[in-house]
């Protein structure tokens, strides 16, 4: 009898790396080029008061609007990626921050810096924002979730890196409307590498997600509008004491970054005799910063409680923003870069532990419940911002802002206390109510 022949093991080619990766790079770049026109408007006031003679309470309304619909979008959003996929949306959004940030340079009037600046570039980034990292996270990724949410979320601190130098630059020698062109012809160039290399689905590319199938994934949302599903995600959230803590925390989040330090710290150096572009470059360094604090708030958030993750930060930018009148007063200037090092590894590094915590306590209607806690996150901002400006108009200084915007955050660190621990959640969005319910 002949032997019969083993095959020998086929040969192995060198490892591939997973499509998720490549997703998730796309997504970093697209998030970095719609967080360009979101970092202007600090850098934008001062030439805009200028040439317009507007106060800084007027600037202030166009960067309120703008705000307020980048975090009313973002639940909305998230249901248009479920029924759309993410590729369309973010193509979508990528051309109206273009149109709105290009349209910019023929305004003569406060009103149109409002629809430009406020409304179309509010409504195109928030359609990409956090509900897209999010999102992105979710779908294609079961290992290293946290991880990639911090990876992502850092694309925003990294658009202000890039940018925002650049633009103090270009408003200071060749004026504010080269600077609003470039940031238009930035988010059209990432619109064919969206179109051409980001998937919806691991599905869609017979994929499964890096890390293997998740059995508690779920399913793509029904049909029947996307308006239709984000209000059913609320009502159903709604009914949760959870979401209330976590959209009270995440709105104070907003207003002492995007509201406060985002749009108000170049003014207020300059207030203290900074210069616009110093003030720029100080403010691109939180971005560094925050690049390094948020991932690695990504990998602690897949290994620690996310509440006691959520208490420190906010307990420690609160104090971080009663020492900031202080440091501004102080001579040299040098000082300011403790604050910046500080309040930058901060800076947003709240997003992964509440992306996490509206994952295990909403389940299916996770995505989108974090699009209606991030909309309170930019409500805060907005709120801030106005806040802000009518603080300095009235005052001269922006002193009480700081130590309101500080008392606040320790607020958020006992809020984000109260949320109770996780619980196993029913993942489907019609049997949410009755597990979700505390």
């Amino acid at each position: 009898m002949a032997l019969q022949q083993v095959p020998s093991p086929a040969r192995r080619g060198p490892a591939r790396v997973h499509r998720a990766w490549w997703v998730a790079a796309v997504a970093f770049v697209a998030l970095v080029a719609s967080a360009g026109f979101r970092a202007t408007p600090g850098v934008l006031i001062l030439p805009l008061q200028d040439e317009f003679g507007w106060s800084t309470a007027t600037v202030s309304l166009a960067v309120s609007v703008n705000l307020m619909l980048f975090g009313l979008t973002a639940p909305f959003a998230a249901a248009l990626m479920e029924s759309f996929g993410m590729r369309r949306v973010v193509a979508a959004a990528l051309c109206v921050v273009a149109a709105g940030s290009g349209l910019t340079v023929f305004m003569t009037a406060s009103w149109q810096l409002v629809l430009c600046w406020g409304v179309l570039v509010g409504l195109g980034t928030g359609s990409m924002a956090l509900v897209f990292a999010a999102t992105v996270a979710n779908r294609w990724f079961t290992r290293s979730r946290g991880l990639v949410t911090g990876i992502l979320t850092a694309g925003s601190a990294t658009g202000q890196l890039v940018f925002l130098p650049l633009v103090a630059w270009l408003a200071e020698g060749a004026g504010w409307r080269v600077a609003a062109l470039v940031v238009a012809g930035a988010a059209l160039a990432v619109v064919p590498l969206v179109l051409l290399l980001l998937a919806d689905r691991p599905a869609d590319v017979g994929l499964e997600p890096y890390g293997g199938a998740d059995p508690s994934a779920p399913a793509p949302a029904p049909s029947g509008g996307a308006a239709r599903a984000a209000v059913l995600a609320l009502r159903r959230a709604s009914h949760v004491p959870a979401f209330w803590l976590l959209v009270a925390g995440f709105a104070i989040c907003g207003a002492s970054t995007n509201g406060l330090i985002a749009t108000h710290f170049v003014p207020a150096a300059h207030d203290h005799g900074m210069g616009t572009t110093t003030a720029a470059g100080l403010l691109a360094l939180v971005g560094v910063f925050d690049v390094v604090g948020t991932i690695a708030s990504g990998w602690l958030t897949d290994r620690v409680d996310s509440r006691v993750l959520l208490a420190w930060y906010y307990a420690l930018r609160g104090l971080s923003l009663f020492a900031l009148p202080f440091l501004f007063a102080a001579v040299p200037h040098a000082t300011m870069l403790l604050f910046i090092v500080f309040y930058g590894l901060d800076w947003v590094a709240t997003v992964p532990p509440t992306v996490a915590l509206c994952r295990e306590r909403f389940g299916a209607d996770g995505g989108i419940v974090f699009g209606w806690v991030f909309a309170s996150h930019q409500v805060g901002a907005a709120l801030a911002a106005s806040a802000a400006g009518l603080v300095r108009t009235t005052t001269g200084s922006y002193d009480l802002a700081w130590i309101g915007a500080g008392a606040l955050c320790l607020v958020a660190a006992g809020l984000s206390l109260s949320v109770r621990a996780r619980r196993t959640v029913a993942e489907s969005p019609g049997a949410t109510t009755a597990a979700m319910s505390d």
